[in-house]
């Protein structure tokens, strides 16, 4: 028996069914340190001890020893070594393997709306102007007019053939990630932490969906490290992405009698950002030294600097005179409700109410334990 594969089913199945490392050694009557040795992989399980585990968990032996498939084809950079890369990456594949199933045995299989645009661009020069070709190019396919700002980026990544997971990560370092098509994708992972601002988790979705159109070729699990040139290219194509060039233009311009800080924190709020894509833009227009002014100003201001994980609140709209051309779509204020992936959630219903799948099952696919799944089946109308 493989003791990693092992534990890292246990683990899995575990925290699916929402038990705490205690209550599975109680019930497996062992100590709590003898089943988290287990679970990390430092010790090999009795067999018959391995039997009151899985007992413990209602569960098949051979669920705990079929071995997670290995992803390759993945873009996962992070700013600081992560001890839990590993974990991620098999939590990932499980993910993305319920996900193609289910999209199999349904017939619902979505069409990648990007695959012929991303070969043109394998054949131009990397750099911003790529990036920024990209983004519109990107709008134009998704049918995104030229001042139409982008209210539900999970959504709309969703009906282009991309599949979106939120996953919860204690990580300020850790963003996001994405899959190639080879590895079952394309697919997008969001760091959505609470510490992390939904601005931050809109903008990663659209940087990584920079990086599948624009660098395919650095899709290799091995590499670890940020590449600072791919790094500053997704952000230009998301910045483009996610403010089309025409109004924020005029946006920006119709706020010049403001200061630098109230002028981003209105541009932010107008098209649900983060402040740090409105910066992206700036820069590109006035140079990298807008990110230094703005960190002045705002310590100015307010006595503190921004870290990596905080979002400065958006400009209350009484602050200012409302420009004409977004005034009917400005939103009051971003919650986490403004990124919500729902079409793994479709298809569980679907193959629950046709019998395909049982309910235990689609509380493991979704991450819920039973008592969460039973509350939504009985919520659905």
């Amino acid at each position: 028996m493989d003791s990693k594969i092992i534990g890292v089913n246990l683990r899995r199945i575990r925290e699916s069914k929402g038990f705490s490392q205690l209550q599975v050694a109680e019930c497996a009557g062992i100590s709590r340190v003898a089943y988290r040795n287990i679970e990390s992989g430092k010790s090999a399980p009795k067999v018959s001890t391995l039997q009151n585990i899985v007992s413990s968990l209602d569960v098949k032996l051979q669920d705990v020893l079929v071995p997670i498939r290995t992803l390759e084809n993945v873009r996962f950079r992070s700013l600081k070594k992560m001890t839990s890369r590993d974990s991620i990456l098999n939590e990932v594949a499980r993910w993305l393997d319920d996900f193609n199933y289910l999209e199999s045995l349904l017939g619902r299989n979505e069409n990648y709306k990007f695959k012929d645009f991303v070969s043109e661009l394998s054949t131009m020069n990397e750099g911003n102007s790529r990036a920024m070709y990209a983004a519109g190019k990107a709008r134009e396919i998704l049918e995104l007019d030229d001042e139409e700002p982008i209210r539900d980026v999970a959504g709309l990544l969703e009906s282009s053939g991309i599949k979106l997971y939120p996953l919860s990560l204690a990580s300020d370092g850790f963003f996001g990630l994405s899959v190639a098509e080879e590895d079952g994708g394309p697919a997008i992972v969001v760091n959505v932490w609470e510490r992390i601002s939904v601005e931050r988790w809109i903008f990663s979705a659209a940087h990584e969906l920079g990086h599948l159109l624009l660098h395919l070729d650095a899709y290799n699990v091995k590499e670890s490290e940020e590449d600072k040139v791919q790094e500053d290219e997704a952000n230009t194509f998301a910045s483009f992405f996610l403010m089309p060039e025409k109004v924020f233009t005029t946006e920006w311009k119709d706020t010049n009698g403001l200061s630098l800080v109230d002028r981003v924190l209105k541009v932010k709020q107008i098209f649900q950002v983060s402040y740090k894509t409105v910066l992206y833009r700036l820069s590109e227009i006035q140079g990298n030294y807008v990110w230094g002014k703005f960190q002045a100003a705002y310590k100015a201001r307010t006595g503190r600097t921004l870290g990596l994980t905080d979002e400065p609140k958006a400009l209350s709209p009484d602050k200012f005179q409302q420009s004409e051309v977004l005034r009917s779509k400005e939103p009051e204020s971003l919650s986490t409700s403004c990124f919500i992936e729902d079409h793994l959630s479709r298809l569980v219903r679907e193959a629950i109410e046709k019998d395909e799948i049982t309910m235990s099952r689609g509380a493991e696919i979704l991450r819920l334990d039973f008592q969460a799944m039973r509350e939504r089946i009985n919520s659905w109308v």
